[in-house]
């Protein structure tokens, strides 16, 4: 995920990667057992299943992006705080990632980490270069990339001729919204830019790229009123909330993977209704400049989304294989990738999230 608004705590939160990595829904019932003991007592998960998440080691998990309250990230880390990992008898160690969706693919790849957060596209991406790794799991088919408008605008063909900002490069994403769109992009002056989001509405660009629970909540939070397009409406697809795994580490501790994905994702309902709680548990690791309301609000943004968003048939989580290939497709007309991928959907193993729902419900704790 690129980077954002705290880029105050980023050397601090940067050194803290270094060190670490030299070192690591709906349910089925409320969480009312989840600490280590007692999990060694047997009531929270079965000794032989205790035993063999136990055998697993540490468990590293990157985020995607520090300790931002995004999907993936805040529920994982709540779910450490919480105790449900050492409920299910994992060893777990939290590190914050900067951003580099390359950078964490290439950790992941070399076992320095054991999980980590990166989009569909991404992972579609480091695999036609060569890097392996196993996407497990996504919370939603609407990606976080948008474009902002004033609200005077009302259909985005009015953009044509007009200066668009963006932080370095137009998204593929919103790029394609535009074509669909009918905008004559080539008309469009693109104008590289900071983070300040307030120069859409102070009129020094007429349209502005970012992300759906950063740039439109800061503004909000300023006063300021602005349209949001997002390429998911206009037929692009995406996706939020991604987790990822080394392969030969699910290959030998399949239960941990079960039981990794089962901790974060039921961790997902306690934030919805404790969303203040889980907000600090991210602070207290980010430290100094941490900005807990818009934090608060990035979660709630990209919950909403994932509720707003889920199949009622499609447990939360479950990878949607057609976008899957959607993705694979869309890569390669924008030529990300050279080439489709012989078996894109061998990049993706379903059967970890399968394993942890009777339907639709979240089995909680393990068997």
């Amino acid at each position: 995920m690129p980077a954002r608004t705290r880029l105050a705590i980023a050397a601090t939160v940067i050194a803290t990667v270094a060190i670490g990595l030299t070192a690591c829904s709906p349910t089925a019932s409320a969480p009312s057992e989840t600490s280590a003991d007692a999990a060694s007592e047997g009531s929270a998960i079965s000794a032989e299943r205790c035993e063999l998440n136990k055998a697993a080691g540490k468990i590293n998990f990157l985020t995607g992006y520090f300790y931002q309250a995004s999907a993936s990230i805040l529920n994982t880390v709540a779910a450490d705080e919480l105790g449900y990992f050492d409920a299910l008898c994992l060893d777990v160690d939290i590190q914050p990632g900067t951003g580099d969706t390359g950078e964490n693919a290439q950790l992941l790849a070399s076992g320095q980490v054991t999980f980590t957060g990166v989009g569909e596209q991404n992972l579609i991406q480091a695999q036609d270069n060569g890097i392996d790794i196993l996407g497990i799991s996504t919370l939603s088919n609407v990606g976080l990339e948008i474009l902002m408008t004033n609200t005077d605008v009302k259909d985005l063909t009015e953009l044509d001729g007009t200066i668009l900002g963006q932080k370095g490069n137009m998204p593929p994403a919103v790029e394609a919204m535009l074509t669909n769109a009918g905008v004559d992009v080539a008309s469009i002056q693109q104008v590289v830019v900071g983070y300040d989001p307030t120069i859409l509405p102070r009129g020094q660009v007429d349209s502005l790229t970012g992300f759906i629970s950063n740039e439109p909540n800061l503004l909000e939070a300023a006063d300021f009123d602005v349209t949001v397009w997002r390429p998911f409406d206009f037929g692009v697809p995406s996706s939020l909330g991604t987790v990822a795994v080394n392969p030969a580490f699910a290959e030998a501790n399949p239960t941990a993977v079960e039981d990794f994905m089962r901790a974060s994702l039921h961790a997902i309902d306690y934030c919805d209704e404790n969303t203040e709680e889980c907000v600090e548990y991210a602070s207290v690791l980010s430290g100094e400049g941490y900005d807990v309301a818009h934090n608060i609000k990035i979660w709630e943004t990209e919950s909403e989304i994932i509720t707003e968003n889920q199949p009622a048939d499609r447990p939360v989580g479950l990878v949607d294989t057609a976008n899957v290939d959607a993705i694979s497709d869309f890569l390669v007309e924008t030529d990300q990738i050279t080439k489709a991928p012989a078996d894109v959907q061998s990049y993706f193993d379903t059967t970890f999230i399968e394993n942890i729902y009777d339907g639709t419900t979240l089995i909680w704790p393990a068997p």
